[in-house]
């Protein structure tokens, strides 16, 4: 008898897909997406807009069906098992989804009552006290602000208590105080064993996930923790500092060898895939006695660039 898919996946293993493939007419979202993720990790899933990170979420989350591939989620068969994926994973999505004229305690309580949970005053009480929710559990969510919202949001996320945490751009338009303290509590579920996968296009979020996944036009483009993806990118970079160096970005933007050339204040900061041929680019720059040249190590943003660069477009006619 030829095992299933369940009885085959590592149990360590929240996620486990291959192949994974979405298409919409004659467009191909998703193209033979692999990923796995350890139970307890949080991993980043990166990409640009259109790169296919939110129909992948819904693939694994049991929302959308597979065109092709196969795989397991919290160890239920991806195809067969859907109904339970749902029941054991917590799906935040892009926009916010819950009912702006309910307060928030309304909210919980809805969403408790799908979910048709036991002891639900408990679990609200606690929901709303884990997040900070309690004195404002009688305002309604469409008076909140973003932050509060997304707060909101992830309480409905967790309150059945799943074992998956999937978010797609969770903290999207959202201050830097309220996305630290979301980043806080999403590290504290994983201490508790939740595997968490989180779309996000801010590369300080990225470097707090435990690891990365980067996918562009539908295929997977780069696996790993940050300081890997790093250490194996293969781009070399120089960091200009001085008077008039952040300048040069333009007239170095698109010179051979530059992947890509950037100011940050008054510095520059350029990179490219063959450091010669970099070298070449901004030895015309170098006779400046006011500009100090330096080599630097290439950042998670060089190289998501880098990479959209040399991914092919997966758009009908492209």
């Amino acid at each position: 008898m030829t095992p299933t898919p369940a009885a085959l996946a590592p149990p360590t293993l929240a996620i486990d897909v291959h192949d994974l493939v979405k298409r919409y007419g004659p467009r191909t979202v998703v193209d033979h997406f692999s990923l796995a993720v350890e139970r307890g990790r949080i991993c980043g899933f990166l990409g640009p807009n259109g790169s296919g990170k939110t129909t992948t979420l819904r693939m694994i989350c049991g929302l959308l069906t597979p065109d092709g591939g196969s795989g397991t989620c919290l160890g239920h068969d991806l195809v067969r098992h859907r109904e339970r994926i749902k029941r054991e994973t917590g799906y935040m999505t892009q926009k916010f989804g819950l009912y702006e004229d309910l307060t928030i305690r309304e909210n919980l309580e809805f969403v408790g009552r799908v979910y048709g949970l036991d002891r639900l005053k408990q679990r609200v009480d606690q929901s709303l006290d884990r997040l900070g929710l309690t004195t404002r559990q009688s305002q309604l969510a469409g008076a909140l602000s973003g932050g509060w919202k997304q707060r909101l949001s992830l309480a409905a996320c967790v309150l059945h208590e799943p074992r998956l945490l999937l978010l797609d751009e969770p903290t999207a338009g959202v201050d830097p105080k309220a996305r630290r303290a979301f980043w806080d509590e999403i590290h504290s579920y994983a201490a508790q064993g939740i595997t968490v996968l989180v779309s996000t296009h801010y590369m300080d979020e990225a470097e707090r996930c435990h690891e990365i996944a980067y996918i562009a036009y539908g295929e997977l483009m780069a696996r790993g923790a940050a300081l890997d993806i790093i250490r194996h990118s293969g781009l070399s970079a120089f960091v200009a500092t001085g008077p008039g160096a952040d300048r040069l970005a333009i007239r170095l933007r698109d010179a051979p060898g530059v992947t890509a050339a950037a100011a940050f204040g008054a510095t520059l900061h350029v990179c490219g895939p063959d450091r010669e041929a970099l070298m070449r680019a901004i030895e015309p720059f170098g006779n400046d006695p006011a500009i100090v040249w330096q080599e630097a190590e290439p950042t998670l943003e060089d190289i998501f660039i880098h990479l959209m660069g040399t991914a092919r477009d997966n758009a009908p006619g492209a």
